[in-house]
């Protein structure tokens, strides 16, 4: 079963939710390689991870980058049996702000990072999964997870491209799930409520309090620990496919 040999790739895997997903891969016994941006913070993740973990710097926007970035990992551990999107941007911002019109490369940036990056992250992943030797019973060969956000539902003021493209990605779960069947390949999607991520990190105490509140119960952000045990039970549980799991205690954004 792949859950007892798990050859993962992730995107912004480097801090975050995608180090917390490594984590829990490498406590497994897995294998895992972090596609990231950021030089400093991958190096030290992976000497934190060990050897069972690598670092490519990996623009996730950019299609060579992350083929190249997927190739190696698949070939240092003869295989990739799961990947998990991670790497994203918050992107905030009025179309009609304060200082005149949204820019269109703004919009545009946004997009390449967090839809384009999911999409080419899942292309890379599924050629070499397509490749794998399937299970005996089950016949799979692979999982894909992606991070969504609430915000593809309920997307707030100033949200307008990331809840677009987080809104994308909820889009492709299905029909990408549909298409990869014939190789047994599972496709899901987490869509976190308010996490503590680096995104959240410069909040002011008052705002966080206010947050707090709106969160049902607990009446907190999530763990990245606790998003990294919800791809592990994805990874587990073979009936998730083609859905999205909303993670966010309740929560739903005014």
């Amino acid at each position: 079963m792949i859950q007892d040999n798990l050859k993962a790739v992730i995107s912004g895997g480097a801090a975050g939710l995608g180090l917390a997903t490594a984590k829990a891969i490498i406590a497994r016994g897995g294998q895992v390689a972090l596609l990231d941006i950021n030089d400093d913070q991958g190096e030290k993740a992976v000497a934190e991870l060990g050897d069972n973990a690598m670092f490519v710097k990996t623009d996730i926007s950019q299609a060579a980058q992350v083929d190249a970035a997927v190739d190696a990992a698949a070939e240092r551990f003869s295989g990739i049996n799961l990947a998990v999107g991670c790497a994203g941007v918050l992107g905030a911002g009025r179309v009609l702000g304060r200082k005149g019109p949204m820019a269109a490369d703004f919009f545009q940036k946004v997009v390449d990072i967090n839809l384009v990056g999911s999409f080419l992250l899942t292309r890379a992943a599924a050629r070499h999964m397509e490749q794998n030797s399937p299970e005996e019973k089950q016949a799979e060969r692979g999982v894909i997870v992606h991070t969504a956000s609430i915000a593809a539902y309920e997307g707030q003021l100033g949200q307008t491209a990331y809840a677009a493209t987080k809104a994308g990605i909820t889009g492709m779960i299905l029909p990408l799930a549909r298409e990869f069947a014939r190789m047994g390949v599972r496709v899901m999607a987490v869509a976190p409520g308010m996490f503590e991520t680096a995104m959240m990190a410069e909040v002011t105490e008052e705002i966080r309090q206010q947050l707090y509140a709106s969160v049902p119960f607990p009446s907190r952000f999530g763990s990245a620990d606790e998003f990294a045990r919800m791809v592990m039970h994805i990874v587990d549980n073979q009936m998730l496919n083609g859905s999205v799991i909303r993670l966010d205690g309740g929560a739903r954004l005014q």
